[in-house]
């Protein structure tokens, strides 16, 4: 450290002002042991050109995403000559794009006009809330969109009859689907595929690159797997929808339909007498429903000593 510091010597505050990180950050910095401490000279604190490239280091991991107990591992495997640049390569591969689409950006008046000119605040609020549009910093009356094909399914669906707030509803239960698919699709190959390259150490650069070559090849099959299924489901349920809709031509009964049905004379006079002539219906009914049950219950129970007779066969 005395040969680095040499060459540059700075207080804590000009580290501070060359870096862009504050004194309290370098500091809280040394305390999770992510900066290293710096040389006592007499009463003085001296900081090198290595904290300095360290400090920058950590603003660069920062901005990928990476959690600072994430980096603190990642520097630890760099002091010990692991290398960063495969880990930084794979890490890059899958914070990539994982679609062609590309953002657009669209304007207030533009959204309003798409969704029959009618402004609508609390339905941007919430398209803002879900992230299908992002507001961009000082323009109030632009918007970016991530997904310009996923706000098209919107305007369709709206152009069509559907309310703004059926299709966000729509969306959220959605998303909690296609979150849940993403999560066991990474299971499934974090362990049949990625399993090797996981450790208590970060992967060497030969590793981390064969894998980020394995997420580019993989990349595209989660997809292609859901659109296979999803065509299969719609047509299978599509199919079964229709016909349930259409019914072979005739009205569906609704649970609470009531029917009429011909009792014999003999045996209506005989229930009022048991009954009242007030009570027929009902006690008719009741006697029905009983009845029902009575012979669900006993196909159960001959189902059941079936199979223990099946069982039991040599």
């Amino acid at each position: 450290m005395s040969d680095e510091a040499a060459g540059a010597a700075y207080r804590i505050e000009d580290l501070a002002h060359l870096s862009g990180a504050t004194v309290r950050t370098i500091r809280a910095y040394q305390d999770r042991g992510l900066l290293p401490r710096p040389e006592r000279r007499g009463r003085a604190n001296v900081y090198a050109d290595t904290h300095l490239a360290r400090l920058r280091q950590i603003a660069d991991l920062l901005d990928r995403g990476y959690t600072l107990a994430s980096i603190k591992e990642l520097l630890e495997a760099w002091d010990t000559g692991r290398g960063l640049g495969g880990v930084l390569g794979l890490v890059a591969e899958v914070d990539g794009p994982w679609t062609d689409e590309e953002a657009a950006r669209i304007s207030r008046a533009e959204l309003d006009e798409r969704f029959g000119g009618s402004p609508d605040d609390a339905a941007v609020a919430e398209a803002v809330e879900l992230g299908v549009l992002e507001r961009i910093p000082g323009d109030e009356d632009t918007f970016l969109v991530p997904s310009p094909q996923e706000l098209g399914v919107a305007v369709e669906l709206h152009a069509a009859g559907v309310p703004l707030s059926a299709i966000s509803g729509h969306l959220r239960e959605l998303r909690v689907q296609v979150e849940h698919i993403a999560d066991r699709f990474l299971e499934f190959t974090t362990e049949h595929v990625f399993a090797r390259y996981l450790g208590e150490q970060p992967p060497t650069d030969a590793e981390a690159a064969e894998a980020a070559s394995l997420v580019r090849r993989l990349r595209p099959l989660a997809q292609q797997t859901v659109d296979a299924e999803l065509a299969r489901a719609m047509r299978l349920f599509a199919h079964r929808h229709l016909r349930e809709q259409l019914g072979a031509g005739q009205p569906r009964e609704r649970a609470d339909e009531v029917r009429s049905v011909e009792i014999p004379a003999e045996t209506m006079r005989a229930v009022a007498n048991l009954v009242g002539p007030s009570q027929v219906p009902a006690f008719i009914t009741a006697a029905a429903e009983r009845e029902v049950q009575a012979r669900a219950l006993d196909h159960m129970a001959a189902n059941h000593a079936k199979r223990g007779m099946i069982d039991q066969s040599p």
